[in-house]
């Protein structure tokens, strides 16, 4: 395989792969790096229905379908872990496996991952229930009661969200206390069918065929709540450990970079879940991974190689 690209990009998921789509299309060469399987976190969500123009289609399936365009465009993907990088200087230098693969411009699409509860059943309901997206999940639990576990802007964002359609939403937090915004906690308090449960935690999901209990305890005393969805909004976590020596990372260790998806160093892009955003759906990755490509087209274009 060649070991010269215009293109290496890391990550092999909904931003990784759509920027490998338009940097092909720009008539540039292309190489994909991921460490597991293309497709990132999406390939185990059972339907996906907010993608504009597809109105229902597994997470495996729609992984399948960019890994498939892409390739058959002319992009190159293997699946290797990197032990070594250096994203400075003209020529970045990416080590995976035994072979080193020199890149004018390197696109980072590492996504971040969902903070578990790490109770029990948790792992087992997963895609059944068990949601860390209310926005893509909410829809399937019209009129029925769900539960919503956290404390911060996006656990209470997302109760009120599901407030609208669900019958009764419990929400959850370990504290007296919460992370988020006044206004949003006056708003939840204010919403008639959302019902606070402060300082208690999730200790066991349970179901037959899907979510129907959840356990959660109080001083020592458990109580069983009722629902069929429980959304997960305790934060999530960049896969961005080896780059932190290299380009501008917040304090939750995102990406520092804003609609441009430039990072602090020219010739390197970042698409995806991993950068710092507001918005964190596959439309704003598979977005994010076209204005990344295209960035890099015009840095190559208006470099000296």
């Amino acid at each position: 395989m060649n070991s010269n690209y215009d293109i290496v990009i890391i990550g092999a998921g909904t931003a990784g792969l759509s920027a490998a789509i338009y940097g092909v299309r720009a008539g540039l060469s292309v190489l994909v790096v991921e460490n597991q399987m293309h497709g990132g976190q999406i390939i185990n969500t059972p339907d996906i229905v907010n993608y504009p123009g597809i109105e229902k289609i597994s997470g495996y399936e729609f992984a399948n379908q960019l890994y498939q365009h892409a390739t058959n465009l002319g992009a190159k993907i293997i699946y290797e872990e990197i032990s070594d990088l250096n994203l400075l200087g003209r020529i970045k230098t990416i080590t995976a496996g035994t072979q080193t693969y020199y890149a004018k411009t390197v696109i980072i699409a590492t996504g971040a991952k969902h903070r578990d509860l790490g109770c029990s059943g948790e792992e087992e309901w997963k895609g059944r229930g068990v949601s860390y997206c209310a926005i893509c999940d909410g829809n399937f639990f019209q009129g029925q009661d769900v539960c919503v576990v956290g404390g911060g802007n996006t656990a209470l964002e997302d109760a009120l969200y599901l407030s609208k359609f669900c019958r009764t939403v419990h929400l959850i937090h370990r504290s007296k206390q919460f992370k988020a915004s006044p206004m949003y906690v006056q708003q939840a308090q204010n919403t008639n069918n959302i019902v606070f449960h402060l300082e208690y935690e999730v200790t066991k999901i349970s179901g037959t065929d899907q979510v129907q209990q959840v356990m959660i305890s109080h001083k020592g005393q458990e109580e069983t709540l009722s629902v069929v969805g429980v959304f997960v909004a305790i934060g999530s976590q960049p896969n961005n450990g080896m780059f932190s020596r290299w380009v501008e990372m917040d304090k939750y260790g995102y990406i520092v970079a804003g609609e441009d998806c430039k990072t602090n160093i020219p010739g390197v892009f970042v698409a995806g879940d991993t950068r710092t955003k507001k918005v964190r759906q596959l439309v704003t990755a598979a977005a994010d991974g076209a204005v990344a490509a295209t960035g890099c087209a015009n840095f190559i274009s208006h470099s000296f190689f």
